[in-house]
């Protein structure tokens, strides 16, 4: 997609989940794909509630289904919110529920965005398997080099002393 039309069509260009996936980690991106709500007060329909204010429209409703945004009254205080004057309850809307159905139930959707997002985190920096794989031998040289250069040391100044 053309960066320039996806920003009239959206107002920005979308943003490249792999990039996010190494800055803000899998976990972001896992609750981000899910956290996708109806908004009839944003263009696209949406808003999500990881990333407030979205513009990325949410692709994966027909598998995921519609869900609403529940609000729910607690005691305990939620930020940047003061409590109801009648009852001193904070209001809390952080609970989505699935009110149209999708092509796959939820655990299934859930497991499919699990996998998507194993898969964007690899994409992003596939040669991260080999480092990590690398890494040991790596330590046990620098382990190894520090014991011959302490012992070479000691050989040197063995004579000073």
């Amino acid at each position: 997609m053309d960066s320039g039309n996806a920003e009239s069509w959206f107002g920005a260009p979308p943003p490249d989940l792999t990039l996010e996936a190494r800055l803000r980690g899998t976990d972001w991106i896992y609750s981000y794909l899910l956290g996708f709500y109806k908004d009839p007060s944003r263009p696209t329909g949406v808003n999500n509630t990881v990333f407030d204010l979205v513009a990325m429209p949410n692709v994966l409703e027909p598998l995921q289904g519609v869900q609403e945004l529940v609000c729910a009254e607690t005691d305990h205080p939620v930020e940047g919110q003061e409590p109801d004057a009648l009852s001193g309850k904070y209001q809390s809307c952080n609970v989505l529920q699935v009110t149209e159905p999708g092509r796959l139930e939820p655990a299934e959707f859930e497991e499919a965005m699990y996998d998507l997002t194993n898969f964007l985190a690899y994409v992003g920096e596939p040669s991260k398997l080999q480092a990590q794989a690398l890494a040991p031998k790596v330590l046990i040289f620098i382990f190894i080099f520090g014991v011959i250069a302490y012992l070479l040391k000691r050989e040197y100044w063995r004579d000073i002393h």
